[in-house]
């Protein structure tokens, strides 16, 4: 808890990071909604109305997360690896700053869930919860395994984007058909039911659990990896 606590801090101490956590993900639902039916419609999906603002929710949640993420990895990598030599081990130092990466994706996924019960009136606000937060989890996932193999800021903030962009006009909703390579596609299909009051079966649940949980695996693994690997 003390490193996990410590962890968070780190990322919190410059007010800036604390301020786009929240706004980011405020600014982008109530922007991005109108645009992702627009776009949506343009390439033959059928996202509308509350199942578009729910999805941009989800959108607004994995792009910060995702980045935050991204920059977590590549600047804790040298002091990781010291934490590891000094007896903690990779796994410890690992399971830590998981548990402070998903601090920080639960703020995410809370400013953007706010935001969507603001602007619509959702039909499961707590499936759009845990839809939103499996947003985040799965793309600071991403942004982990890229800041654990690539240390250039700017390519590895361009690696993120472009697997954001792709994942977003592939998905559920956005296309006729959601391509395979959509990781984001379970918790948008929950996502879209919860806005637009549909219901969600246990199957969809049970694959969404599935690929969260091996969001946080792969996370995890890269953390393990970059406390291991030369600083």
């Amino acid at each position: 808890m003390i490193r996990t606590a410590a962890f968070t801090r780190e990322q919190l101490r410059a007010p800036f990071t604390l301020v786009l956590l929240v706004a980011v993900p405020v600014i982008f639902v109530v922007a991005a909604a109108g645009v992702l039916g627009d776009f949506a419609r343009a390439q033959g999906g059928s996202l509308v109305g509350d199942a578009a603002s729910s999805l941009a929710a989800g959108w607004a949640a994995a792009f910060i997360a995702g980045t935050l993420g991204f920059f977590q990895a590549t600047s804790s990598r040298g002091a990781d690896r010291r934490l590891a030599l000094a007896g903690l081990g990779p796994a410890r130092v690992a399971a830590s700053r998981i548990c402070a990466s998903m601090l920080l994706a639960v703020i995410a996924a809370g400013a953007a869930l706010v935001a969507l019960l603001a602007g619509t009136g959702v039909a499961h606000p707590w499936h759009a919860f845990v839809a939103v937060l499996a947003f985040a989890v799965i793309y600071l996932a991403v942004g982990v395994l890229i800041g654990s193999l690539i240390s250039s800021p700017l390519e590895g903030s361009l690696a993120v984007v472009f697997v954001f962009l792709l994942d977003v006009f592939s998905g559920p909703g956005m296309a006729a058909e959601a391509a395979p390579y959509a990781i984001s596609r379970k918790a948008a299909d929950v996502l879209i039911a919860a806005g637009s009051g549909g219901a969600t079966d246990t199957a969809d649940w049970i694959r969404l659990a599935l690929v969260t949980g091996g969001a946080v695996t792969v996370a995890f693994g890269a953390f393990v990896f970059a406390a291991r690997s030369r600083a």
